[in-house]
């Protein structure tokens, strides 16, 4: 193996995920992780349910950069961003000025939040979470707020709306689909899951978008585009997130949604990798934290010398609403096929198959979360 270092572009879940298991295989091959932030370790999915854990800003940081160096025996570099990546002479180009050389690169730079297209005064305020400091601002924004607006209703949508309602806020949440969870849910699970977060105290304003945003004194105005008017003292804006692809486009790399990669997490340059929500792996784009943990074996075997593909089996996905346990393996978009739902006052049982009968995805909803362990099995695998 050459001496020249795996630098890992990213300090997020998937970026530790690839150090961690690089380490595991590997004590001796050096390794540099460079990071935008402070570089500590924290768990992403924590950010939308601390509330009602009762967690602060300061104690969801697991370890700090200092602390994640010596356990992992890795080089971070916090603070650091990379201008360009030089394909031809497998090196970085910091915006320092320096240069690093590595024998494999690793893209795990994330995702952005996704803004709308909003006029008026007040857009700049509009805040989104999408990292430990975004929520240290948010939570610092909070002081004194009694009503509370949210841009969509989402994963990260419903899971905040909740968290905010169970802290006693009054919560609105706008969106343009006519329930929430609008792309994971089908439509009688989606209004399930809507009365019972209406019950928490959330007032859903469905079928509608927001197209202005103006300060009056010390609140917010939200102007929407059919002409209803809310006020709010706080607007959170959680409409989903775009993989970060334009440092590997202006190096020539392959972008379509995210970064594309082969099963072996690599782009067309076969020492540059990528995983996590930056990544486009065979035509699928995962924000989800199951997939990288797969990923970043797969990738560290592969850096390692033994190429590995990655296999996705089921993967479902917990939804953090406390008023409505929802657990949910969300169908290909591309499998043609129907819901066959099953639906009580207790819960909602949701079954996605294709013509053939096959299990493509399922969507649990309260007492009906409990059937996870056994209607999972049925399910294809995602990447095989």
């Amino acid at each position: 193996m050459s001496h020249q270092p795996v630098v890992i572009i990213g300090s997020g879940l998937a970026g530790y995920a690839v150090a961690r298991e690089l380490r595991k295989l590997n004590t001796e091959i050096p390794i540099i992780m460079l990071s935008a932030d402070h570089g500590g370790f924290y768990s992403k999915p924590m950010l939308s349910n601390a509330l009602a854990t009762g967690k602060t800003p300061a104690s969801i940081l697991t370890s700090d950069a200092a602390l994640m160096s010596s356990q992992l025996k890795i080089t971070i570099r916090p603070f650091t961003r990379v201008k360009t990546i030089d394909q031809s002479g497998s090196s970085v180009l910091l915006e320092n000025g320096e240069s690093l050389s590595y024998s494999h690169l690793v893209l795990a730079v994330g995702a952005d939040p996704i803004r709308l297209p909003l006029s008026g005064d007040a857009v700049e305020e509009v805040l989104s979470v999408n990292d430990l400091d975004d929520y240290r601002r948010f939570r610092e924004a909070l002081k004194d707020k009694k009503e509370i607006a949210i841009l969509g209703a989402g994963l990260i949508g419903c899971e905040f709306a909740n968290d905010l309602a169970i802290a006693g806020y009054q919560v609105h949440v706008i969106d343009i689909s006519a329930h929430p969870l609008g792309r994971l849910l089908p439509e009688e699970a989606g209004k399930y899951l809507q009365d019972k977060l209406a019950a928490a105290g959330i007032r859903f304003h469905l079928k509608s978008k927001v197209q202005h945003i103006e300060r009056v004194g010390s609140r917010y105005r939200l102007i929407f585009e059919k002409g209803q008017i809310i006020e709010a003292d706080f607007v959170l804006s959680a409409v989903g997130l775009r993989p970060r692809t334009q440092l590997a486009e202006t190096a020539g790399i392959y972008v379509n949604h995210g970064v594309v990669t082969n099963r072996y997490l690599q782009t067309e340059n076969t020492n540059i990798f990528a995983l996590g929500d930056c990544a486009e792996v065979e035509g699928k784009v995962l924000p989800f934290v199951m997939p990288i943990s797969h990923a970043a074996r797969a990738l560290a075997a592969t850096v390692s010398g033994t190429p590995t593909p990655v296999h996705y089996p089921p993967m479902p996905v917990f939804v953090k609403t406390p008023a409505c346990p929802i657990v949910v393996s969300p169908p290909d978009p591309i499998v043609i096929g129907e819901w066959q739902i099953d639906a009580n006052e207790d819960g909602v049982k949701a079954l996605f198959q294709d013509m053939a009968g096959s299990l493509h995805g399922f969507a649990l909803l309260g007492a009906a979360t409990k059937e996870k362990n056994a209607i999972t099995p049925q399910l294809l695998p995602i990447l095989a």
